[in-house]
C-alpha cells in the first residue's frame, strides 16, 4: 500500500500571505496525510487543514502563540507504512544537522522540519532522512515558494519538491524574513 503525503512548513498565514495557493489545496485534498512542521501563526489554517485533509500530523513553531501550542505538540510522531516519522520545527544550524538530529531522534527514519524556509533533503550517516519542504508563502532568499509531496510504500520514501509559480503567491513579500 502506498501512502501519499503533502509536506508543509512556515505558512505564516495571514502575515506573509492571505491564503495558500490552490495548487497546495488540491494536493492537500488528494493526500492521505498532510504534515505541517510549524509556524502557522494563526489557528485558522490549522482549522481549515483539519477540515480539508484526510489526516494531519503537525507541530508548533517558534512563531506560534499559546492557542496553537495548546493544540499541537512540539514534536509529532507517526508510523506510515514501515517508516517512523517525526515532525519538529527547528533543528538548528545546517552545519552538523544530520549528526545532531540522528542523535536527537534515534528511533526515527524520517524527520520533517521547517524554520529556515529553505528546502532540504539529506540523509544522515546512520540512515535518518531529513526533509524541509521550504515555505509555500514566504520564499525569503529562495527563487521559489515550495512544498513537498511524498509517497511511502513499506520502507521506501519517494519525495518531490514542488515549486510554486511566483504569480501564485499574491500577498507574499519576496525576500521577506522574520
Amino acid at each position: 500500500m502506498t501512502t501519499r503525503l503533502v509536506l508543509l512548513a512556515d505558512t505564516h498565514l495571514p502575515l506573509r500571505a492571505k491564503a495558500l495557493p490552490q495548487e497546495v489545496w488540491d494536493a492537500v485534498e488528494a493526500a492521505d496525510l498532510v504534515v505541517h512542521a510549524g509556524d502557522w501563526v494563526s489557528e485558522d489554517l490549522l482549522n481549515e487543514l483539519q477540515e480539508r485533509s484526510k489526516s494531519l500530523l503537525a507541530c508548533w513553531g517558534n512563531n506560534d502563540g499559546p492557542g496553537l501550542r495548546a493544540r499541537l505538540p512540539e514534536i509529532a510522531h507517526a508510523v506510515v507504512g514501515d517508516v517512523r516519522l517525526a515532525v519538529v520545527h527547528e533543528t538548528g544550524t545546517a552545519k552538523g544537522r544530520e549528526t545532531r538530529m540522528e542523535q536527537a531522534f534515534p528511533e526515527t527514519d524520517l524527520l520533517i522540519f521547517g524554520h529556515s524556509h529553505i528546502p532540504w533533503d539529506s540523509t544522515a550517516p546512520g540512515g535518518l532522512r531529513l526533509l524541509n519542504p521550504g515555505s509555500p508563502r514566504d520564499r525569503r532568499r529562495q527563487p521559489f515558494c515550495t512544498y513537498m509531496t511524498a509517497e511511502i510504500s513499506g520502507r521506501t520514501v519517494d519525495v518531490e519538491l514542488k515549486r510554486l509559480p511566483l504569480r501564485s503567491t499574491p500577498g507574499a513579500r519576496p525576500g521577506s524574513s522574520h
